[in-house]
């Protein structure tokens, strides 16, 4: 069994597409066991609290550095013997050191179809904000693994979601998270722990039946 922890900063709707896939039995030989915040107000922390899985703070700025607040992150998960982590909405950027100790471990959703609006800057509303600028038709999201490089990580699975006639940011980014980010992120999870994924020394993913 896989021990599973979800970082979150926010509302923590993809944590919540995860446990109730989990509570469906759809996370095959994984158990989500904790929920790590960087604010003490992420609501993210209620979802956990209401699933009956232990949430737990941790904020950059208790720490000297960014540096010493990706090694006592990468320290506390090691502690909790974690075999996963899941970035759903975590605002706070990861070193290569904590990259490298949980490597093609981590997974990430993002909200675009990478590698469009990709990359430093474009997060949350951004993301979308810079699809309707562009005039594409479609869209969707990533789940990837990461690495050092923003959204740069070998990609694992996509899906597509089409851009509608007066769509604003706001409406898009929902349409995206109900129809591409809520069905891929806790499909991957199954995926990584039945040990169905394996990366390439190209860093190309493979799905094994």
């Amino acid at each position: 069994m896989v021990n599973i922890a979800v970082l979150v900063s926010g509302g923590g709707t993809n944590l919540q597409a995860i446990l109730d896939a989990q509570a469906r039995g759809e996370i095959k030989n994984g158990q989500v066991c904790a929920v790590v915040s960087s604010s003490d107000k992420a609501y993210a922390l209620e979802r956990a609290k209401n699933a009956g899985v232990p949430g737990y703070v941790m904020k950059k700025k208790d720490y000297p550095s960014g540096a010493a607040y990706c090694e006592a992150l990468a320290q506390f998960l090691k502690e909790k013997d974690i075999g996963l982590v899941v970035l759903a909405g975590f605002m706070t950027v990861l070193d290569e050191s904590f990259c490298k100790a949980f490597e093609n471990r981590i997974i990430n959703v993002h909200p675009s179809l990478i590698p469009s609006f990709c990359g430093d800057g474009f997060y949350g509303l951004h993301v979308h904000e810079a699809a309707l600028a562009k005039g594409v038709k479609v869209t969707g999201a990533t789940v990837h693994f990461v690495n050092a490089v923003t959204d740069g990580g070998p990609i694992i699975a996509q899906r597509a979601v089409d851009v509608e006639p007066g769509d604003t940011p706001e409406v898009l980014q929902k349409r995206v998270m109900a129809q591409a980010e809520h069905i891929l992120l806790p499909r991957v999870v199954s995926l990584f722990c039945e040990g169905r994924l394996s990366v390439s020394d190209d860093g190309i993913v493979t799905i094994t039946e």
